[in-house]
């Protein structure tokens, strides 16, 4: 049986053209991945620099000169605007009094002493209701190379334990277990009493 090659080769022609056009079709939709990368890279360029420019202060463009005050102050008002009754009501309390109230002036000539010979600093680490809560501080000041006591109070308001430091004969010695109480993040407030 004879072959027709002529007519097998303008087939195979055929389809090849076909594939080669079919690639080019598909080359030219998708496009090249270098093309998306810097297609990408340029819009968001462009939007970081819209958003620097929203960012930016007000710009100290001239603008129209600020018109001068006039000399002649319009009368302010004597109470704000609201809504509020109270301003009102204010005006007309009164406060009667017996006798004014007048305190001494301070005598600034001579310095006040800070300290007298007649007193003691003792500084007060803390004040709890619980006993195991004093008993806790306590134990954390003697860890702290201190002498702590517990002192407790009954009042009006319940039973209190105060943890004490001192007393203390001068204000070195008082301002070291201040520091070192400070160190550990223990308030400590001042206690100035008489000697005896």
């Amino acid at each position: 049986m004879p072959r027709d090659y002529a007519k097998n080769r303008r087939r195979s022609s055929k389809t090849s053209n076909r594939r080669k056009t079919d690639k080019r079709r598909t080359r030219s939709k998708q496009g090249s991945p270098v093309k998306a990368y810097f297609a990408g890279l340029l819009s968001g360029v462009f939007a970081s620099f819209l958003g620097y420019l929203y960012m930016l202060p007000a710009s100290d463009a001239p603008a129209t000169p600020p018109t001068p005050e006039p000399t002649a102050t319009a009368p302010q008002p004597d109470k704000p605007e609201t809504n509020f009754i109270f301003y009102q009501e204010l005006k007309q309390k009164r406060v009667e009094m017996d006798e004014p109230v007048v305190e001494p002036a301070a005598d600034v000539s001579k310095p006040r002493s800070i300290s007298s010979a007649d007193d003691v600093y003792i500084l007060q680490a803390g004040s709890f209701r619980a006993r195991e809560d004093a008993d806790r501080r306590r134990a954390e000041l003697l860890l702290l190379g201190l002498e702590p006591n517990i002192s407790e109070s009954s009042g009006d308001n319940g039973r209190w334990f105060r943890v004490y430091l001192g007393p203390f004969d001068n204000r070195r010695d008082m301002n070291r277990a201040r520091g070192l109480t400070a160190g550990q993040n223990i308030e400590t407030l001042l206690l100035k009493r008489p000697r005896g």
